[in-house]
């Protein structure tokens, strides 16, 4: 890990919420994983939002769990404004449902492999066929669609484990909810290192077409919560609405107010 870590070494760390973000583009992250390919390092990438933020917050546990990410970047426009207050900006938002297209370009490109963990049952696979249409000649080694509760018991991360290791994949697409994507991760990083995995939430879907994503100017004024809202309300009022909106209010207020400190 050490020398995964090492290749990150020369950009700008912005403190949030407890934990140190990258400064990096997207297309940087992209030229970071291939460059640690090559060089036979493996690693993982924790894409952080404002949800994840309030979870690290409120349990040491899962700040230690992302803390291991060699490289960790910011899933959420109110992270890059609270990094702006600081006065530690960030080059932009860097998305697991952006990345999973920018990745498995570059895979297909560099003679790469690419897996894709998570999702529905047949999801993954449909995503695969959409990559690899847009992609000519990118190569998927696998596809997983674990069972609800997989995690729950030794033999269940077992087999989503065995199948990783059988595919032998050079760039691994772990979309299952933040914590359980990490943990995995994390089970999977030490028998598999010269592989790198990414921490991508709903991008398996996304990429699939199995749900919708915001337009692009809803993603880049931080609305693209507001468009989750309106396509999964019951499953998302809570967190949006009570959880996540105080909380990304509070940031950006004491990110602010840190600023004015560090000033005075």
């Amino acid at each position: 890990m050490a020398a995964i870590q090492d290749s990150a070494v020369g950009h700008g760390l912005a403190a949030l919420a407890g934990l140190e973000l990258d400064g990096l583009t997207e297309q940087q992250v992209v030229h970071r994983v291939l460059d640690a390919l090559h060089a036979g390092h493996g690693g993982w990438v924790a894409t952080l939002n404002v949800d994840i933020c309030r979870a690290v917050r409120r349990n040491s546990e899962l700040a230690e769990l992302l803390g291991a990410a060699s490289l960790t970047v910011p899933d959420g426009m109110p992270l890059i404004w609270a990094a702006r207050m600081r006065g530690d900006p960030l080059p932009e938002r860097v998305t697991g449902a952006s990345l999973i297209f920018s990745l498995s370009e570059a895979a297909a490109a560099s003679g790469r492999s690419i897996y894709l963990l998570g999702g529905a049952p047949g999801v993954p696979e449909r995503a695969a066929a959409r990559l690899a249409e847009h992609y000519p000649g990118l190569v998927v080694a696998g596809t997983d669609a674990p069972p609800v509760g997989f995690d729950a018991t030794a033999d269940g991360v077992r087999a989503a484990r065995d199948k990783v290791v059988a595919a032998a994949p050079a760039i691994v697409f772990v979309g299952l909810g933040f914590p359980k994507q990490e943990r995995l991760i994390t089970a999977l990083a030490p028998v598999l290192p010269q592989t790198w995995f990414v921490a991508c939430g709903a991008a398996i879907p996304f990429a699939a077409g199995a749900v919708p994503r915001a337009p692009e100017w809803m993603q880049q004024a931080g609305l693209e919560w507001l468009f989750r809202l309106r396509s999964e309300p019951r499953r998302l009022a809570r967190r949006y609405l009570v959880d996540d909106l105080p909380f990304a209010a509070t940031l950006l207020a004491a990110s602010a107010a840190d600023r004015l400190t560090r000033r005075g």
